[in-house]
């Protein structure tokens, strides 16, 4: 993933270089990554990065006209219109494009970074009060990860920056190892690796003399939560503005912008308001290859009412036929915090870049708009895991239902987006620039204004009346067109029965995928010869993993888990392993899940703490 490294430290070059070199190379997933170091000896900084060729933050460093401010920036920043202007006005050189503007800025903002908007992480040093300040996005979206030693204080985009230079580190943490079986990541700041921490969200640390003097964040949720809530009509007319003023700053760059289209409300509500010219932006959306799934035939009617070209990327045989390689990049790539059930995303992403650099996404906008909490935690299947394990299961629940406690969107925008939607987003950016509108500063602040109707003290806010409401005031004709579930379109008897009709076939998919109990696996299996998958699969997903493993990758997932090196992890069962995978292969019993595990913790250990 493209990201800044880098050691802060008072030991020699000739004993820091060479490690931020390798770090440094750690980081080139792609011949087409632009990488590059910056030393400075007297002030013990050694920092690298790594970034896609003509992207945002192509070009580092970045330096102001005396040159004694030293930026290292990565990821997106999109500031309010004009602040170039403003700042050139003022006497700055500013580039007319890209990021130049941001060194410039730390000298006019005191509050630097905190007036930033985007996804970003950075190093910027002051060369004239011997200090620097690694800082990171006030979500914690675009991550870093810190090690500290006796002998420096490494930080790195990704974990394994570190691990290829601390080789103590290379030990699995037993609380992060179970917060993530139980709820698919590891929460609040560890990791899966031991003594390797992540960077809080909105944090500006400060560095003088070799070290890490001051741990401060530049901003706090509750300056958001504490807002005056406001009445349902005024809230709609805040949220409109703020949404129809701020998407344009999405669109900008020169970079080729493409449109991944569900069939879903997010990626519409930009299309309703995104004027572009008829052909301008391509859109696309993943598909599988029993049938045209809802996404798609969705996503095609909307482009198309927008006058925008439509195409499927399509997740099958080739895929499928690639998976080991696709399952292990998934690991290698996120440092282990996608598992290998997003290996399709990786395939399809390859796919998606081909067709534009930049991918503009509705990702998080259910999240923000209708505090729609994505994750949960689940106990683990019975008897997979060793006993010692347990308890930490139990303290993952605990921690878990702690965290729900506060205000929902807080829990979403700054807990559920940095630790759940991390491993996707880490997968995503290693093949192109991930944009999404609705982390923009201004919609998040605003929808803690949200009405006190709305603020229930649960994890869920299905309310869509909203979204509705923008889509039809920014284009009537997109109002029109119901979505994958339903949801909208014309009203009536008939349209209610298609309503639930898509309910029951979404939910008939899943108990036939992942889903599916065990009594009806046993009774699937007796009726195999009839094929019924072809009955209930691809009408609202793409990826079908129950019949993989059982199918076409039931030699990969027998190699791999039945090994003599997985079946003495200390960690698993033995014998429970051998039955989930004769079970499922025999095709009588689901474990679906149990196999997504072992798999990404097999892939994990050889990947990162095996290897030398």
């Amino acid at each position: 993933m493209p990201g800044i490294v880098g050691l802060v430290t008072k030991q020699s070059r000739e004993w820091a270089e060479p490690q931020l070199l390798r770090m440094v190379e750690s980081l080139r997933h792609q011949s087409s990554y632009k990488t590059g170091t910056w030393i400075n000896e007297s002030l013990g900084i050694y920092v690298g990065w790594a970034a896609r060729e003509n992207s945002f933050s192509d070009g580092m460093p970045l330096r102001n006209e005396r040159r004694n401010l030293v930026l290292i920036f990565s990821g997106e920043e999109f500031p309010e219109p004009g602040t170039a202007l403003r700042l050139k006005e003022r006497g700055h050189a500013v580039e007319a494009k890209g990021p130049s503007y941001l060194v410039h800025l730390s000298e006019e903002d005191p509050a630097f970074p905190g007036g930033l908007n985007g996804r970003f992480h950075g190093f910027l040093v002051d060369q004239a009060r011997g200090a620097a300040t690694l800082f990171v996005d006030r979500y914690g979206l675009h991550r870093i990860y810190y090690h500290e030693s006796k002998e420096a204080f490494y930080f790195a985009a990704e974990a394994k920056a570190i691990l290829a230079v601390r080789p103590e580190t290379r030990r699995t943490n037993v609380r992060g190892l179970g917060e993530f079986i139980s709820c698919g990541c590891v929460l609040g700041n560890r990791t899966l690796f031991d003594a390797i921490h992540v960077l809080p969200p909105a944090s500006a640390w400060v560095c003088r003399n070799g070290s890490v003097v001051r741990k401060s964040q530049y901003f706090q949720p509750a300056e958001w939560e504490n807002q005056d809530p406001l009445e349902p009509e005024s809230y709609y007319r805040e949220l409109r503005e703020v949404f129809s003023r701020d998407l344009p700053r999405y669109f900008n760059g020169s970079a080729r912008i493409g449109v991944s289209l569900t069939g879903g409300l997010d990626t519409r509500m930009i299309l309703a308001w995104w004027k572009a010219a008829p052909g301008s932006i391509p859109c696309y959306t993943f598909g599988g290859t029993y049938r045209n799934c809802q996404d798609v035939l969705i996503a095609r009617r909307v482009a198309q009412s927008c006058g925008q070209s439509h195409e499927v990327i399509r997740v099958g045989q080739e895929f499928l036929s690639q998976f080991a390689h696709y399952a292990e990049r998934t690991v290698y790539l996120t440092d282990g915090c996608a598992d290998v059930s997003r290996s399709p995303v990786l395939y399809a992403n390859e796919r998606a870049a081909e067709i534009a650099p930049v991918r503009m996404t509705g990702n998080y906008g259910s999240e923000v708009l209708r505090r729609l909490v994505a994750f949960k935690c689940s106990d683990p299947n019975p008897g997979l895991f060793h006993p010692e394990l347990v308890p930490h299961f139990h303290e993952a629940k605990t921690t878990y239902d702690s965290l729900l406690q506060g205000h929902p969107v807080s829990f979403i925008a700054f807990r559920q987006v940095p630790w759940h939607h991390w491993g996707l987003f880490a997968l995503e950016q290693t093949q192109l620039t991930p944009r999404s509108p609705y982390l923009d500063n201004d919609l998040v602040r605003t929808a803690f204004r949200a009405p006190d109707a709305s603020f229930v003290k649960k994890a869920v806010f299905a309310n869509n009346d909203d979204c509705l409401h923008l889509i039809a005031d920014g284009n009537a004709t997109l109002s029109k067109i119901r979505t994958d579930r339903g949801i909208g379109g014309r009203r009536g008897p008939s349209a209610a029965l298609s309503r639930g009709l898509l309910e029951i076939t979404f939910k008939a998919e899943y108990e036939y995928d992942y889903g599916m109990p065990q009594w009806l696996a046993r009774t699937d299996h007796l009726v195999s010869r009839l094929h019924l998958e072809r009955l209930f699969l691809g009408r609202h997903k793409y990826y079908h993993f129950r019949i993989w493993y059982r199918d076409t990758l039931s030699r990969y997932v027998r190699e791999m888990l039945l090994d003599p090196r997985t079946l003495s992890r200390p960690y698993l069962q033995r014998k429970k392993v051998e039955d989930i995978v004769r079970g499922h292969l025999k095709g009588d019993r689901n474990y679906t899940t149990a196999i997504h595990e072992v798999l990404t913790l097999e892939l994990l250990h050889r990947l990162f703490l095996d290897s030398k």
